[in-house]
């Protein structure tokens, strides 16, 4: 990716916050008034490999920029509760699941390895018990290193993971103290090297830009000290500031937060500095090296994106366990209960505890492999996708997405022929909005988005 001088006037112009289309349509648009009769009906019709997603709520200490669904506490016994209430919704979806694969297994959270070594085995032990994983799966898990001690690094070995993914943020000690979340960079080159030693095949390492006090100097002396742990995947997310739905996120004070230029100019230094060291620019929060599985599916035109991110597995073929969770099947979205209670609560009455849910029309799936497309893979062949998607004229059908497109031409963000859209460089790191003129869900006067992370 080359080198982009960038006009203030456009960084100003473009400076919102759009969805990240992990999902087409976004989860905004999931409904209490679903019926999950529909559950039944999209699994029967599922591939026959499938992807799982389990969510583990639990940490033992809050960091003020986290926006995920997170339960704070010491009380090691809430996880096996937890683990009870995860084996009855397990037992639920086993009958379901019988004559189907899972080749991708990931936990994720708030803190999966908030679990002792104990707790992970029982929960290993219990997806053996109702699920079939295939001998080649990817196991994948997010750790804090702050949680994970070696013995436990080990035992996930020991347990199947072969992915792990470890948050470091920033290692400037600033940033640390701002965020509340003070982890020694030692620990996490001594982390990396184990894990490496112990033969994961896949280390992911996750940092965000535009946290409190960075500057592009020490934010510089991050990415290089990550470039020089030399994990396989790198993600550089970009922090969402919203305070007025994440309580915890008004202990950081707005002046201490970078401007958009400055975040701009944040974001811009890391993919230089990544692309220059090998890595492979996924898209707009992935880093890859060249012989990594998201590197070569993308150059084989073959990467999606589900509510994990990037994926080599199906978009449509993702199952949620636990509390908020979000399953993707067969043109059907639902979500899990957010709050533990009404989690319980649904799994000690035997139902699942879908709190709400959607399902894809035509047009819907139309537009998701659009998006999909456009934001795994930065351009489209018309042709190729009428022949696909869409008989008839394309134009036509997307005459609104067009005209919601002019300003992004006219900036040199998107280049349109008559058989192909084209994200330029400077393009990428606005995709999100660009894919946003083909949602059929955000009206002309939400053009400027609601904050949707």
């Amino acid at each position: 990716m080359q080198r982009i001088k960038w006009d203030p006037k456009l960084i100003s112009k473009y400076n919102i916050n759009g969805p990240r289309y992990t999902s087409y349509p976004t989860a905004l648009a999931l409904s209490s008034n679903f019926d999950p009769v529909q559950i039944l009906e999209a699994v029967s019709q599922s591939p026959a490999e499938l992807s799982l997603y389990l969510h583990i709520p639990f940490c033992h200490k809050l960091c003020y920029y986290c926006g995920c669904n997170k339960v704070i506490t010491r009380h090691q016994h809430k996880a096996d509760t937890y683990l009870d209430a995860l084996a009855q919704e397990m037992a639920l979806y086993a009958p379901l699941l019988k004559s189907k694969q899972i080749n991708q297994l990931h936990l994720g959270g708030g803190t999966p390895t908030f679990l002792t070594e104990v707790q992970l085995s029982r929960l290993m032990a219990l997806l053996d018990n109702h699920f079939t994983i295939t001998p080649d799966a990817e196991i994948s898990i997010e750790i804090d290193p702050r949680s994970c001690s070696d013995e436990k690094l080990r035992h996930l070995r020991t347990l199947g993971f072969n992915r792990v993914s470890f948050g470091v943020q920033d290692l400037d000690e600033k940033v640390q103290i701002a965020i509340n979340r003070m982890q020694d960079t030692d620990l996490i080159r001594h982390q990396v090297k184990l894990s490496t030693e112990l033969g994961f095949s896949s280390i992911n390492l996750d940092l965000i830009y535009g946290l409190p006090f960075q500057q592009p100097a020490s934010f510089a002396q991050t990415v290089d000290e990550i470039i020089r742990l030399n994990p396989h995947r790198i993600s550089l997310f970009s922090y969402a500031h919203i305070p007025e739905r994440f309580a915890a996120q008004r202990k950081i004070a707005d002046s201490s937060l970078p401007d958009a230029p400055l975040k701009l100019e944040l974001m811009q230094l890391a993919i230089e500095r990544f692309v220059a060291a090998g890595y492979q620019f996924i898209g707009m929060d992935h880093f890859a090296r060249p012989g990594d599985a998201l590197a070569k599916a993308q150059r084989a035109g073959k990467l999606q994106r589900n509510f994990q991110g990037y994926t080599t597995a199906g978009q449509d073929a993702l199952i949620g366990l636990g509390v908020s969770s979000i399953s993707q099947v067969s043109g059907v979205l639902w979500q899990n209960s957010k709050e533990l209670p009404a989690y319980y609560a649904a799994i000690s009455d035997g139902q699942l505890p879908t709190e709400r849910g959607f399902s894809l029309n035509a047009d819907d799936k139309i537009r998701a492999a659009l998006i999909s497309q456009l934001i795994c893979h930065f351009e489209l062949d018309i042709a190729a996708f009428c022949q696909q998607w869409l008989p008839g004229s394309f134009w036509h059908y997307f005459a609104e997405a067009l005209e919601r497109l002019q300003p992004f031409i006219e900036d040199g963000l998107v280049e349109v022929t008559a058989g192909r859209i084209k994200v330029t460089d400077a393009g990428r790191l606005w995709v999100r909005s660009i894919c946003a003129c083909f949602d059929a869900y955000l009206t002309q006067g939400q053009q400027r988005y609601s904050k949707v992370v």
